[in-house]
């Protein structure tokens, strides 16, 4: 089980802070973006531990509290960049077949960008949205997944507002794909933003899955309005069902 990171400096629970100076020609805003990232200790935990970002911690601990990374599932990871989720998944699914007792597990990352490879995880450079993804997906699995999951955000606007209907926009896309590819009984994860315009989703979510919860996992910055919604127990799509289209009327 993940816990959170522990003071190990020997110093009682005062820590030394890092202190950046403003470099010329560098922004105060990438200063003190950089000034919190190495005291994040998240952050120090992940380079200590090997990941590839502070956000390993956060489907750890939704999975610690809600078990849908089991070993021998299948799991696909949408905008797996820079790859932090897959690693965690791979380590909880059995990808590697290191628990030999346990049934291995797959792992599926697609990216738009290209990423780099990591151990026991198959990873993809493609466009979810794109018409041939769903088949795509499905092949190279050998069936459909138990667990689809995305940590993506739409790129700032620097306006609220704007950023959230663009980031539900994307969660929305991503839920669409799920419908497709998920296994009746699977389970749907997902980053979204605080703000109200999620109601249509949350409705559809309910009408689909047998339980949906809406998180903020310890690992997510206190200052941040992100949460995650975990949506278990796909109930499948019946004839008649408009699929990921909300009832933004609801």
């Amino acid at each position: 089980m993940t816990t959170p990171p522990k003071n190990t400096s020997g110093r009682g629970q005062r820590e030394l802070r890092v202190r950046v100076k403003t470099a010329k020609g560098r922004k105060l805003s990438s200063t003190l973006w950089l000034e919190r990232q190495l005291n994040d200790p998240y952050v120090v935990r992940a380079k200590r531990e090997g990941y590839r970002g502070r956000a390993a911690y956060k489907i750890s601990e939704l999975d610690d509290k809600y078990g849908f990374l089991k070993p021998g599932a299948r799991v696909v990871d949408l905008g797996c960049a820079p790859g932090g989720w897959c690693q965690m998944a791979v380590e909880r699914v059995n990808a590697l077949g290191q628990n030999p007792k346990k049934p291995i597990g797959t792992v599926l990352g697609v990216d738009l960008q290209e990423v780099e490879p990591i151990s026991g995880a198959q990873i993809h450079q493609l466009d979810f949205l794109a018409d041939e993804a769903d088949a795509l997906v499905k092949g190279w699995l050998g069936g459909k997944a138990d667990v689809v999951m995305s940590d993506m955000a739409a790129a700032a606007s620097g306006h609220k507002g704007t950023d959230h209907l663009r980031i539900i926009a994307l969660v929305e896309a991503a839920l669409a794909f799920a419908f497709d590819v998920l296994e009746e009984d699977g389970t749907f994860v997902a980053k979204v933003l605080a703000g109200g315009a999620e109601i249509g989703m949350q409705t559809l979510l309910k009408k689909h899955f047998k339980k949906v919860a809406n998180v903020k996992p310890g690992a997510s910055r206190s200052d941040s309005s992100e949460k995650f919604v975990v949506a278990m127990g796909f109930r499948g799509l019946r004839d008649g069902d408009q699929g990921a289209e909300p009832d933004h009327d609801a």
